[in-house]
């Protein structure tokens, strides 16, 4: 840049894409200016330029030259900004010329973590509808970490995996029934390769070597002794594609999370089965391999089991400018990754609603526990179930005689209900020490409770329990 251009600059003044600094006392809003030009199609803050528009400039020691560079350090991503020193003639100031360079893929610049916006000649904070259309725009640019070419060959990809992607994509009717069991054609049809080479999506969904180039592909799980994070009894962590990984973590909860009894009601046999809906489980798991931050290198997804809850976070914010409360009613389906989650879509285990967090919801609900809650914090994103009592049918984690089933069979008609009526319906040929050990184990079991005293105390079903995440002790 030449003494013309600047002239050229004062006579035409401040604009969208040109801002004047009197110096580099105002170096911060200089910047802010600057974050609003990356934002936009670019723009030159000169600073030595008073608001009149006269060229005074200042002076510019290593120093001030050591303050711009570190005020450019705080943008994030880094910035593709250029400074350029113009002395001015018959003087030892100089003028500062800070360019910043517009870039071919939408991509959202911020400074001190705030984005800005260039309106006429006004630099303000973006608003937030507008950050979240910025936000979505860069999801799904065309220049994303997922559909980067990853420099591999298909031969360092699991070929079993694909093809069982590809025969359990045709059996849930997601994929032709005419679909070739080939591997470079399945590649092409799930938009894992780009230009005949294959893209960071297709490690993270099939590939077998993590390591140095992809720590990220990670799964840590950990049960934890009591509610802290201060005692392991078990912890492992493990590379892998993500199918296999989601594999591993419902094995994981299968061997670490009780099993819980379920009396039947009418018939108050006991059913085993796992004390929270495998299918929300599997679909909280999935949502963190598909909606994850996989640009991060440290970033893994996390298990971990409790005595009194279970959670499952994953590295990386919400996307879209997307809030907690969002994911407890209707929102759109707009998945950070796309090709990784059409890819979980087309092996079944997503649909494309954006109806899966909602679903987690709705099963814990029926299955009787409190909704999951979850949450973002220090830049991840977690769900965490806690169990809880039935109120109809009771869980237990003990067999019952038949003759206490038959007096839960009797409270769950007659309730609440006097000993005396009890004992008419068990018949009076058992003792009444003998009725009341069975009523006393029934309320150690919390399935049953006394309300009152003497001959008028009654009987009745308990409203619920409080399960807890311990497995019995034989394991």
């Amino acid at each position: 840049m030449t003494l013309a251009d600047i002239d050229e600059l004062v006579r035409r003044g401040e604009s969208e894409r040109v801002e004047f600094k009197s110096s580099t006392g105002q170096l911060n809003r200089a910047a802010e200016t600057l974050c609003a030009f990356l934002n936009a199609e670019g723009g030159q803050v000169v600073i030595g330029i008073g608001p009149g528009g006269e060229v005074s400039g200042q002076l510019v020691s290593d120093a001030t030259l050591r303050e711009v560079a570190h005020v450019l350090q705080r943008f994030d991503p880094p910035a593709p900004v250029s400074i350029e020193r113009l002395p001015l003639p018959g003087s030892q100031h100089e003028l500062l010329v800070l360019t910043a360079s517009p870039t071919d893929a939408p991509r959202l610049f911020t400074y001190d973590g705030r984005p800005y916006q260039r309106v006429g000649t006004t630099t303000s904070v973006m608003p937030q509808e507008r950050y979240q259309k910025f936000l979505l725009d860069r999801a799904h640019s065309r220049e994303r970490w997922e559909n980067t070419v990853a420099g591999l060959d298909v031969g360092d990809l699991d070929a079993e995996e694909i093809l069982r992607t590809l025969r359990v994509g045709v059996a849930a009717g997601r994929l032709p029934e005419t679909t070739a069991p080939v591997i470079d054609e399945a590649l092409d049809r799930f938009g894992l390769r780009a230009n005949s080479r294959l893209t960071n999506a297709s490690v993270v969904l099939f590939g077998q070597k993590f390591l140095p180039d992809y720590p990220q592909c990670q799964l840590r799980m950990a049960r934890f002794r009591g509610t802290s994070k201060s005692e392991f009894l078990d912890q492992r962590q493990l590379h892998g594609h993500a199918f296999r990984l989601l594999d591993e973590a419902m094995q994981f909860l299968a061997r670490h999370l009780p099993v819980a009894g379920r009396i039947q009601p009418g018939i108050f046999e006991r059913v085993d089965e796992p004390l929270f809906p495998t299918v929300a489980l599997r679909e909280a798991l999935v949502n963190a391999f598909c909606h994850r931050d996989y640009s991060q290198p440290g970033g893994a997804v996390s298990l971990a089991v409790f005595d009194d809850r279970l959670e499952i976070w994953s590295d990386g914010t919400l996307p879209f400018g997307l809030k907690v409360s969002d994911l407890k009613q209707n929102h759109l389906s707009r998945p950070r990754n796309p090709l990784i989650a059409e890819v979980f879509y087309k092996r079944g285990l997503v649909e494309r609603w954006g109806r899966g967090t909602q679903k987690i919801v709705e099963l814990c609900v029926q299955a009787g526990h409190p909704e999951p809650d979850f949450v973002e914090q220090a830049g991840a994103v977690g769900v965490l179930f806690y169990p809880s009592g039935y109120i109809a049918p009771h869980r237990v984690e003990h067999d019952l005689t038949p003759r206490q089933r038959e007096i839960l069979q009797l409270l769950s008609r007659s309730s609440p209900a006097r000993f005396g009526e009890i004992w008419d319906h068990v018949g009076r040929t058992i003792g009444e020490r003998t009725l009341r050990d069975d009523l006393q184990h029934l309320k150690r079991l919390r399935l049953v409770g006394l309300r009152g005293r003497g001959r008028g105390a009654t009987w009745q079903l308990r409203p619920g329990r409080q399960p807890s995440m311990r497995r019995d002790k034989a394991e």
